[in-house]
């Protein structure tokens, strides 16, 4: 069985406004029956549903699916440790997610200044 890749190898989110269920799993290396999974687990996961049961995930969803799946595979909780975790550290949760936006806008900035050096 393949192991589950580390959050650092994950893909930068692109600057959209909604996303697929198909774009999420694939930004966060993790299956879309298991993001159906996680949504009846995690009352923090509740992406838009429009027409056709379509889910449409925003931003902040795709950073807290990405913290829920870091939680899960990098640091071994239970989903019931992660929904606690999730809930009792707000403010923790909250710079954890501003840390990989950073992390994500310098390396969306570094791949622009590589374009420009070109």
């Amino acid at each position: 069985m393949l192991e589950p890749s580390p959050s650092d190898a994950l893909p930068p989110i692109p600057a959209k406004r909604y996303f697929t269920i198909g774009e999420v799993g694939l930004l966060c290396a993790v299956k879309p029956h298991v993001l159906r999974y996680w949504e009846q687990e995690f009352a923090q996961l509740n992406p838009i549903k429009r027409r056709g049961n379509r889910r449409y995930y925003q931003r902040q969803d795709v950073l807290m699916i990405r913290q829920i799946r870091a939680l899960l595979y990098e640091q071994g909780f239970t989903i019931v440790g992660a929904r606690q975790r999730l809930s009792g550290d707000e403010a923790k949760d909250d710079s954890t997610q501003y840390k990989q936006l950073i992390r994500q806008m310098i390396a969306e900035l570094e791949t622009v200044l590589v374009v420009l050096k070109k």
